[in-house]
Parts: structure tokens; sequence; C-alpha cells
């Protein structure tokens, strides 16, 4: 009797199908400490009680990259081992703050399949939510992902493929209790730039640039318990690489964005997503932002911000896509979210 698990494949999914994910996780001090020591993140909410409670906070959460990964970790093993790529997100959004102490557990649904024409392989659709202790919802996201066939020969299943929404509504957004920003500190902050300095389709050079690096990327992935194939084992991709785990340029290039949008404090929203191109060691990455979309809250003296945040490894700032609407090579990651920054 096998006693392992060799992962779910495409064959093994069908709408409807609700998961429940191992292992819970509780999260404290040491994981922002270990977060803050692997991205350039200094978001001033994150990294200060005493800011988060000048802003009406009891004391700072963890960074929202933070919650997504832990969530997204639990999900890899029953979702991803097996996948080919994670291809999109949509529909996210971040509920409750995670607070060092919290204990996070994820669930998913299988909302739609797709088998690829070449009959080796198929897209899944899943809605994953991830809970608190409490069995509040901290954060929920669709994504999809292509996965591999065991049996060549199964049965294509029925195409069900999820009506997404192409952004979540400002008015969908959930602002924490209490938030107030009509005290912000901009020079503790870093930045004198508030909601109204920006317009949209207004477009940031972040500057900055890291170069990823083998080993600090496999500590991430498995700081996040992100057991994905691809991301440590060099026989599990053709050309003998190891792949970036894509949440890996998404923190990347958040904290990048820290050197133009430094009081886009709070990721409250999660509109859509792509890991373009592969992220390999070596690469150096550099992001950009464009201004998509601005919106009042009732909150005191805060505003949301849509931003379209662009991780590179080289390539001119502000190029996305060629003449034939495809990526162009450089591009890593094209992220649409929600930030919630001082009026």
């Amino acid at each position: 009797m096998a006693r392992t698990n060799p992962g779910r494949f495409f064959e093994d999914y069908a709408p409807g199908q609700v998961i429940r994910h191992a292992v819970p996780r509780t999260v404290k001090m040491g994981e922002r400490a270990l977060y803050h020591m692997l991205y350039p993140a200094r978001h001033a909410l994150y990294s200060s009680d005493q800011f988060a409670q000048s802003s009406g906070l009891p004391f700072s959460p963890l960074d929202d990259m933070i919650a997504f990964h832990v969530v997204f970790g639990k999900t890899v093993p029953d979702i991803s081992l097996n996948a080919v790529a994670n291809l999109g997100y949509a529909e996210g959004r971040w509920i409750t703050p995670v607070w060092p102490g919290d204990t996070l557990r994820s669930e998913s649904e299988v909302i739609g399949v797709k088998e690829n024409s070449n009959g080796k392989s198929g897209v899944v659709w899943v809605r994953t939510r991830g809970l608190n202790q409490h069995d509040e919802t901290v954060l929920e996201y669709v994504r999809w992902v292509m996965v591999r066939k065991n049996r060549l020969d199964a049965p294509a299943p029925e195409t069900v493929i999820p009506e997404l929404a192409q952004a979540v509504p400002a008015d969908r957004l959930v602002i924490p209790g209490g938030l107030d920003f009509t005290g912000y500190d901009f020079t503790l902050a870093g930045e004198p730039h508030r909601w109204g300095d920006y317009a949209i389709g207004e477009q940031i050079d972040h500057v900055d640039g890291v170069t990823i690096e083998e080993a600090e990327h496999m500590m991430a992935t498995r700081l996040w318990q992100n057991t994905a194939k691809v991301h440590f084992d060099t026989s599990a991709r053709p050309d003998g690489t190891r792949l970036i785990y894509g949440g890996h340029v998404i923190s990347m290039a958040r904290a990048l964005s820290f050197n133009g949008l430094a009081n886009a404090q709070m990721v409250v929203g999660l509109n859509s997503g792509a890991h373009a191109n592969p992220c390999l060691a070596g690469d150096t990455v550099r992001a950009w932002s464009e201004v998509l979309d601005k919106a009042e809250t009732d909150a005191p003296g805060v505003g949301t911000i849509r931003l379209r945040l662009v991780a590179t490894k080289g390539g001119d700032p502000f190029t996305l896509r060629g003449e034939d609407g495809k990526y162009l090579p450089h591009v890593l990651l094209d992220l649409d979210y929600w930030a919630l920054m001082p009026l």
C-alpha cells in the first residue's frame, strides 16, 4: 500500500470539489523578520507598532503578502504540485488583517476545468480562502493553473470556464476597522506624496533593482511551505533550471515599489495577475507602476488607489507588450491591485 502522495493531476479535478489543505500555520514576529530579510520591504505600517497605532490600529499587522504566501503555500500540494505553470489571479481581497500569533489555514473550491488541445495537460481554476483561528476569512482569491495529466487516456472532463470580474469594485474592498490616516506622518512614512498627488495614467519607474539568488529564493519558498517541484528539483524542468516562485517576484516588486509609492500602505485587492515569463536565478528584478484608478473610502483620511505593478528583468521601463499583443520577453509579472493611501 502506497503511503506517499504524488499530488493531484488534471484528471483528478472536477468543478464543485472542496479541498481542505494541510497544515495550519501559526505566524509570529519571526515571519516578519524573515520577510524583511528576504525583500527590501519597508512600508511604515508594517514596520512600526507606533506608526500603526497612530493610524488607528492596535499594533502593526503582518505584511499583506505574508498572508498571501502562507495561504498560497498551503494549497500547493493539492493544487499545483504537478503544475506546468501558475497562470493568473483574479477577484482577490484581503479581508481581515493578520496579527502575530494568528493561525492560518486554507481551503479551495474547484470552479473550472479545461483540457488543453494536446491532451497532456489542462487548466484548473480554484477559489481559495485563507482562514484564521476564529474561522474568519483573512484572504480570498481565484487562481488558475496548468496541470499535467497522469493518464493521457483519461477522458477530457466537460469544460467549465468561470466568469471572473475584470476588477474588484472599489466598494467591495474591506478597510480594516479603526484605520484612520487623518494624523498620518508623511516624514516617518518616507515620502510626501498623498492620494491626491497621483493622476490616473501616471507611470512611475521605481529605479532600484535586486538580483535573484538561487539559495535566497529557495529559502523564501520553503518559508511559505511551498513544495512545488519546479522550484527545487532541477529534473522537474526540461532545461534543468529551478523556476523562481512567482510569489517571490511579487513580493520583490512590491517592496521595490516603495521608491515612489511609499504611502501605498496596505494591499486590499488583487484584480488580476500574470507571470508573463519565467524568472530564474541571476535575473535582476526591477519594477514600474501605472496608476489605473482611484476612489475615496468611508474611512477617515483613507483613499484607495488601483495600481499596475510590472516586474521586469531588464528592458525599457513602461514597455509591456509587443505588436503581436504578447508580453515582451523581459516582462516577468503584470499585477493589478488596490492599495490604501492617505488622502
